[in-house]
């Protein structure tokens, strides 16, 4: 059977549970990135269905379900630390002052332009700034250095297609992972030009990624403690938590994960301080303006 690039497919040997895109194909392979999770597969060509619509329609209907959830989480979450911020600046709600915030930049290297696009819907919608970078794998570890002295961003996040294979080595041989090894060197460039974990914020890593290689590198969080499988959003559930905290509080791993939709078993990393910062009196344009006259 002959697929198209960008065609749906599962594979028959893994009982069609993930939907994958075909990226790239040959007479007898074709190369294969998960749809919602960061995974990256070869297959065989005969090992391949393709997606019927009715299928593809229920498919996306449970991970359409998964991902409000998680949202709906985190901006429970967010209202909570809002409420908990407006009621320390006001000197609990004794004074009416305006107040201003300084919000968090955050750098996103992806390997995937579709994943890339989607996040940034996600962070628009939470309201982050956010540059974002489709970059291959490969290619992270030469320009992240440019990249952090131009835009200075307080988060990172590094991030696209991993896998783990077995013919390849065992978990703890960095060279059986698609590209856990360029995810760490992209990592430790970064670290280069900010060592410090609390002034630059990393989160490293995709599907079954070398979690231990990613932290010794210096990211704050990474993927993926039990080499599973992790959604495309989880990165972003995590710098937001990291930008919305303020600066004189800690985020635990735990506060960090309970909103992803991987959890403690996809996802992992060290207590990082929070990066908001507020700040008073607000003056507003027109404000200002009648002060200069």
């Amino acid at each position: 059977m002959q697929f198209a690039i960008g065609e749906l497919v599962t594979r028959n040997s893994y009982n069609n549970d993930i939907l994958f895109r075909v990226i790239n194909k040959s007479e007898n392979h074709v190369l294969l990135h998960g749809e919602d999770i960061r995974l990256v597969a070869d297959a065989l060509p005969e090992d391949l269905a393709v997606v019927e619509q009715r299928d593809l329609e229920h498919r996306r209907k449970l991970v359409k379900e998964k991902e409000d959830y998680s949202f709906r989480l985190f901006r429970q979450d967010y209202q909570l630390m809002k409420e908990k911020r407006e009621y320390e600046s006001t000197n609990g709600y004794h004074q009416s002052t305006n107040y201003f915030q300084i919000p968090a930049r955050v750098l996103h290297l992806d390997g995937d332009r579709l994943y890339l696009k989607k996040c940034i819907d996600v962070y628009q919608r939470i309201g982050l700034q956010v540059h974002g970078v489709h970059l291959s794998e490969k290619e992270m570890p030469m320009e992240i250095a440019s990249l952090v002295k131009k835009i200075h961003p307080d988060i990172i996040v590094i991030t696209g297609h991993d896998a783990f294979s077995r013919n390849k080595g065992t978990k703890n041989d960095l060279r059986a992972y698609r590209h856990s090894k360029y995810f760490a060197e992209t990592v430790r460039e970064a670290r280069n030009v900010v060592p410090h974990l609390d002034q630059l914020v990393i989160f490293a890593g995709a599907c079954q990624s070398h979690f231990e290689s990613l932290i010794r590198a210096g990211a704050n969080f990474a993927s993926s403690p039990s080499r599973i499988n992790i959604h495309a959003l989880d990165p972003v559930y995590i710098a937001a938590k990291i930008a919305f905290t303020p600066f004189m509080e800690k985020v635990g791993v735990w506060d960090a994960l309970r909103n992803t939709l991987s959890g403690e078993k996809g996802l992992g990393g060290v207590e990082t301080r929070g990066l908001l910062r507020t700040g008073m009196p607000y003056i507003s344009e027109e404000a200002a303006e009648d002060t200069v006259d």
